[in-house]
């Protein structure tokens, strides 16, 4: 099974991170929140991965390129123009990053890379900014059974604000710490697709979540596969906070690998 992950936007509400680098590459714990997806998919036997590259890919290029060393214990003789590795702890990861244009909308980026995705039955495919405790095998097992030509994740994320519980008396008598919105599910990302989507999608300019994913749904080849556990997409400072402090104090419900 692959797993394709976009990675090609601006990320403009992030500019003060987003100017010298891709919105993916924003770090969580001192590592880029593409990582922490990628151990997600990892944890449940996904090793396999295509990266959809476009504004300033080169850096998430130069990461992998150079993963293996920095994850390593190694001497370089300089002499001799050799490098030996003594011991490292990289992931059993096979990446693929493919430049889909610097301008490419998601579902143009999603059909540029059909070619790498076109001998599998399915494939999963997600966002590059956003983390969750998905359990991917129950997501792959779900789409199977399901049959359709389109899984996607519904999640259900938290209001804005904390709540009040408050009795005829005008008394309040419980907070809730940022509880469920407004009970609407909406798309999360984490799919799993048939390479067959392609048939809906038309150019650079096509946008995955409008024209081919509204087509689909209405056609009835759309299953969605209901969690209720922890979603945080990375869309602003804000929300980067979020994700950093959960990490830093060992709270983070995204990490489900050893």
């Amino acid at each position: 099974m692959k797993a394709v992950i976009l990675a090609g936007g601006l990320g403009s509400r992030l500019s003060e991170e987003t100017s010298i680098k891709p919105k993916p590459m924003v770090e969580i714990g001192g590592k880029p929140i593409l990582w922490h997806i990628m151990k997600v998919y990892s944890a449940f036997g996904v090793n396999d991965f295509i990266i959809c590259l476009g504004y300033k890919g080169h850096v998430i290029k130069d990461f992998f390129a150079n993963y293996f060393i920095y994850s390593s214990d190694l001497t370089v003789d300089l002499e001799h123009n050799r490098l030996e590795f003594h011991r490292n702890i990289c992931e059993p990861w096979r990446v693929t990053m493919i430049d889909t244009g610097a301008s490419t909308m998601t579902g143009g980026r999603l059909k540029r890379i059909l070619p790498y995705v076109a001998d599998d039955e399915e494939f999963c495919f997600t966002y590059g900014d956003g983390v969750g405790d998905v359990n991917i095998s129950k997501l792959i097992e779900f789409h199977r059974r399901q049959k359709e030509l389109v899984t996607l994740t519904a999640m259900q994320p938290t209001g804005k604000f904390g709540g009040l519980e408050i009795d005829g008396n005008s008394r309040v008598h419980t907070f809730t710490e940022k509880p469920r919105g407004d009970g609407r599910w909406v798309n999360g990302g984490f799919f799993v697709l048939s390479p067959k989507v392609g048939e809906y999608i038309e150019d650079d300019s096509t946008i995955w979540e409008r024209g081919p994913l509204e087509r689909l749904a209405v056609e009835g080849r759309v299953s969605a596969f209901q969690h209720t556990g922890f979603w945080q997409p990375m869309d602003t400072v804000h929300d980067k906070q979020v994700l950093e402090d959960l990490w830093s104090t060992g709270k983070a419900p995204w990490k489900v690998w050893l």
